[in-house]
């Protein structure tokens, strides 16, 4: 059984299309391929989920590719962070961010908290968490201050109709 075979056996079903991973054993830990860092990176359980999610989002949400952005560092405070991803509008503003959990971490309050001070610096449109079970995503109205949790993640053209600066 090969590397591949013995992961995706271990690897939970997850709420998002499977796809065909790239997975390999480098340097005795195993990885898989991100599409938007061009390398392979390690498998952790939270990196499982974003690689469903961006492939998600490419294949079956129209996003493409170009637009998104993996480990995407910012400063807040003095410290620096990372967004796992962000999705920048045509004009290169941060139009959405997500934030993924392992699918084993119930997605908290803590965990939007988490997401909103990252938003206070990058002031995106969308906020989206998922653990790849559950996704949760909201639209800010940025006139009323107003976030406002919308039932799926918005495909990219609709999502376009809300952006500050296509």
């Amino acid at each position: 059984m090969g590397i591949m075979d013995s992961e995706q056996q271990n690897a939970p079903r997850l709420n998002l299309p499977s796809f065909d991973m790239k997975i390999a054993k480098i340097e005795g830990k195993v990885k898989i391929y991100d599409l938007l860092r061009k390398k392979y990176v390690t498998l952790t359980p939270e990196e499982y989920v974003r690689q469903h999610f961006v492939n998600w989002m490419i294949n079956h949400l129209h996003y493409p590719a170009s637009i998104l952005a993996n480990e995407v560092s910012i400063e807040l405070n003095d410290t620096h962070r990372r967004c796992d991803t962000v999705v920048f509008s045509p004009g290169q503003s941060p139009l959405m961010i997500i934030e993924y959990k392992a699918p084993s971490v119930t997605v908290s309050q803590q965990t939007f908290d988490q997401i909103v001070r990252y938003n206070m610096v990058l002031k995106a449109r969308y906020l989206v968490v998922s653990n790849g079970f559950r996704h949760y995503c909201c639209a800010i109205d940025y006139t009323t201050g107003r976030y406002n949790f919308i039932p799926k993640v918005p495909e990219y053209p609709d999502i376009l109709h809300g952006s500050r600066d296509n």
